[in-house]
């Protein structure tokens, strides 16, 4: 059966999400400098700047009480962003940003641009606009800043002088020196955070994959492909569909078992299903399973191309399968196997129940319903080298296959007989102009299709068959 891991699909995000429990020496547990943090540094070194300037007699005493306004604000928005109302504000780090610009703009244009105090001050309010929002928090802080500058300097006119004293400049230099290497250090460390998270996940993802990979070895193409796209949910749920279901069986495999060694047996087993399961992926087949010698095809979920071209897909994989065993059955006698395999395979159409079977930690992907067991048993009917399909088959492809009639049976779940029919070749492939041909006696066997043959294996395939019958010439000349 196809086992599908019931958390196959949260595998990547799993593997992604761990790298948060890796210990605090994990990258991403770098935080930025947090908005509260940065405000107390961002005040902190205003008010050291409105205490030197005052003692200085560079701004006006009543300048002092901003000080107190100054250490007390970073807790006053603080308290608003996170235990208010507005902490459900959308974009509120940003808004606050442009109240922290009203406030600055006003504290510059209070002390009549000075200019070393005041480009200090703006420096820190448009770095942090940068870091915060980009250009476009840049140019709406900056707006308000030069609004409230120009509305303080309006009410109150600048100051005396441009220049501020020596001491209180360096303090300003100073201040926002030290707020920029602070928050450049802490944009820093996330960046550098940021990096070796990228660098944690694309390793991850790419472990991902190959596991994905891996684990798609247990399932049918369509299916991994629905499960990891999210077009399918891995949970417990059946639907009725009508497929066209397909099994097969190995002719001669039990006598063959029982001459070989289990090691050769199972290599040869091997390369059978390997090469069936191309031709069955080929035509767009659900392979459900491989138990012993027998394969289990369906064609129609998860993915259909409708009734009659998922039927007339179904029975051109089994004539192409019944093609290509005489091909392997060529080189199993190359390698010294003599016993003639064969293999038989039997088609049924009609509703079946498909889904996930079993149970939440353990699912197999699978169909049930009578159309599978007449399948089945079409298949232990069927003749060496024999396709036998059902009636509802037969009236879905016969525009296209040539089928013959093989009269009823009698099928456990069916209220009456059955009619059945065998497939004997694709129309196209009738009469004289077909492209595919075929012989095999003792010491001689041929498969030819000529639709597949390029123009150069066309003229050694040609001399290869001259001097066969050359060879054949001589010989029946000489006896």
């Amino acid at each position: 059966m196809m086992s599908v891991p019931a958390d196959l699909r949260n595998a990547s995000t799993s593997a992604v999400k761990s790298m948060a429990a890796e210990g605090p020496g994990s990258p991403i547990a770098i935080p930025p400098m947090p908005d509260y943090n940065g405000r107390i540094l961002a005040y902190t070194s205003t008010a050291a700047i409105i205490v030197t300037g005052v003692l200085q007699g560079a701004f006006p005493q009543p300048l002092l009480w901003l000080v107190a306004g100054a250490l007390t604000w970073p807790h006053i928005a603080h308290i608003l962003t996170r235990r208010t109302f507005l902490r459900h504000s959308a974009r509120i780090r940003q808004k606050m940003l442009i109240v922290d610009c009203v406030i600055g703009g006003g504290f510059i244009g209070f002390i009549g641009l000075i200019v070393i105090p005041s480009l200090s001050v703006a420096l820190m309010l448009m770095f942090s606009c940068l870091i915060v929002g980009g250009i476009r928090q840049w140019l709406i802080g900056t707006g308000f800043m030069a609004a409230a500058i120009a509305i303080a300097v309006a009410i109150l006119g600048l100051a005396d002088g441009p220049h501020a004293p020596l001491l209180t400049s360096m303090v300003s230099i100073l201040s926002t020196g030290l707020y920029i290497c602070v928050t450049a250090y802490y944009s820093h460390q996330q960046a550098r955070a940021l990096m070796l998270a990228k660098t944690q996940i694309q390793n991850q993802r790419e472990q991902s994959i190959a596991l994905s990979h891996k684990l798609s070895k247990y399932l049918s193409p369509q299916v991994w492909q629905s499960i990891f796209t999210g077009e399918r949910d891995v949970r417990l749920e059946t639907q009725r569909k009508k497929l066209a279901v397909f099994f097969s069986d190995i002719k001669g495999f039990t006598e063959l078992s029982e001459e070989m060694e289990p090691e050769a047996l199972t290599e040869l087993l091997n390369h059978y299903f390997n090469e069936m399961s191309e031709v069955a992926l080929k035509y767009g087949g659900t392979i459900d399973k491989f138990v012993g010698d027998s394969i289990m095809v369906f064609f129609g979920d998860p993915t259909s191309r409708g009734q009659r071209e998922d039927a007339f897909a179904c029975v051109s994989m089994a004539i192409e399968m019944r093609k290509h065993m005489k091909i392997m059955r060529q080189k199993w006698r190359s390698q010294g196997i003599k016993t003639p395999l064969e293999i038989r395979m039997g088609i049924s159409t009609g509703y079946t129940t498909v889904g996930n079977f079993g149970a939440e930690n353990r699912m197999d992907y699978t169909i049930i319903g009578k159309e599978v067991n007449l399948a089945s048993r079409l298949e232990s009917l069927a003749e060496p080298g024999e396709i036998l399909v059902s009636y509802e088959t037969f009236s879905l492809i016969k525009n296209k296959i040539m089928c013959r009639d093989k009269g009823e049976i009698t099928v456990k779940g069916f209220g009456k007989p059955v009619p059945i029919y065998e497939v004997v070749d694709f129309r196209r492939d009738m009469g004289p102009n077909r492209s595919f041909m075929e012989h095999e006696h003792s010491g001689f066997a041929m498969y030819l299709d000529s639709d597949k043959i390029t123009e150069k294996e066309r003229q050694a395939i040609l001399t290869a068959l001259e001097d066969a019958a050359d060879r054949l010439r001589r010989e029946e000349d000489v006896s």
